[in-house]
């Protein structure tokens, strides 16, 4: 791997690898009468879970939802239909409670906190915190990435300073289960140009609308933004490692993501991960600490062909196959049953402890 800056400190992350849990899971699934191969997917996700912690280990603390918010100077470059203040009135809105993603989130009885990783706007007058709907983090590292067309969209000691607060975020967060979403305009681009990096996918391929996405899409418009990133990849092209690439084309969203996945998987948290920008913050996380990838389940599989592509290049089934293109953890939210069922699988009638 290509060497690491000195100033990241990366925690230790070790593989959930535990055959005899597998054989307790396996041993339950065969108490109910069921055949194991019955349970399909979901009997793959007991097994992962209970690798993660055993019955009985889990935590009653409620799961917890964090949206990582930032802009991208990629946007600059029309390489989205959306303003860049749609970021920061989605995040006012989170706040707020007026989102379906609030509503989930407590129906589900998640607590759910937004981390401003690198707003490029002010937020608006917003409620008391006594009355807000969401915590609020203000780890702000820059007001958006720069341009990579002109240059880096972050420096190296920017990109490291938002895989470390994505990491400390998690430090102060209880419970065993993260789900992790982001809002952020032009970040679709940002992770095809990770993708392509970091796994050699062309970018005509890691930024292939898909097939609804292509009906509406005019296709001289989508050449002349594949233009634009085929010029930023260029101008990046000696940026190969998991950091150099993340500071080059990444976003801060998408570096705190990454970070928030190397400190859950090393105090063996379950990480679920929303959307393609999740995707890419998994690649980096994974770049850096193989092992963060048992820790790991992927809520859905997006329109993009891109994130498909991502998808099987990090070996993953996702749990939802919706033709969704939503962000702010809507799928994690949606998956979330999926998961609770797999886990009292997992634990057996006896062993589950809450959430």
């Amino acid at each position: 791997m290509t060497a690491l800056p000195p100033d990241l400190v990366l925690p230790p992350v070790a593989h959930a690898t535990d055959s005899g849990q597998d054989n307790a899971v396996r041993e339950r699934l065969l108490g109910t009468g069921q055949p194991v191969h019955a349970f399909g997917r979901l009997g793959d996700l007991a097994r992962q879970l209970a690798r993660i912690r055993p019955a009985g280990d889990w935590s009653p603390e409620p799961a917890q939802l964090l949206v990582f918010a930032a802009d991208h100077g990629l946007a600059d470059e029309g390489l989205s239909d959306e303003p860049q203040t749609a970021t920061v009135q989605r995040v006012a809105a989170l706040l707020e409670g007026r989102t379906s993603v609030n509503r989930l989130a407590c129906q589900h009885g998640m607590a759910l906190t937004v981390v401003d990783a690198g707003l490029g706007h002010a937020l608006p007058a917003l409620p008391p915190p006594e009355a807000a709907h969401a915590a609020l983090q203000l780890r702000k590292i820059a007001y958006g990435t720069r341009n990579p067309r002109l240059g880096p969209a972050m420096s190296v000691p920017q990109a490291v300073a938002a895989l470390h607060a994505g990491m400390d975020v998690v430090r102060h967060l209880p419970g065993n289960v993260l789900l992790l979403g982001d809002t952020a305009v032009a970040n679709e681009a940002s992770a095809a140009l990770l993708l392509s990096r970091l796994c050699g996918v062309p970018l005509s391929d890691a930024y292939a609308p898909g097939l609804q996405q292509m009906m509406e899409t005019d296709p001289a418009l989508w050449q002349k933004r594949l233009d634009v990133l085929l010029a930023v990849g260029t101008r990046h092209r000696h940026a190969v490692g998991p950091v150099a690439a993340l500071a080059a084309l990444g976003g801060y969203e998408i570096a705190m993501m990454a970070g928030a996945m190397l400190q859950a998987a090393s105090e063996r948290r379950l990480v679920m991960v929303d959307s393609l920008a999740g995707g890419a913050a998994a690649l980096v996380a994974r770049a850096l600490a193989p092992a963060v990838g048992d820790y790991l389940v992927f809520a859905q599989r997006t329109t993009e062909t891109g994130h498909r592509l991502m998808l099987i290049h990090l070996q993953a089934q996702p749990l939802l196959d919706l033709d969704m293109r939503l962000q702010q953890g809507m799928a994690c939210l949606l998956a979330w049953p999926l998961v609770q069922a797999a886990r009292d699988l997992s634990c057996g009638p006896t062993d589950h402890t809450g959430q």
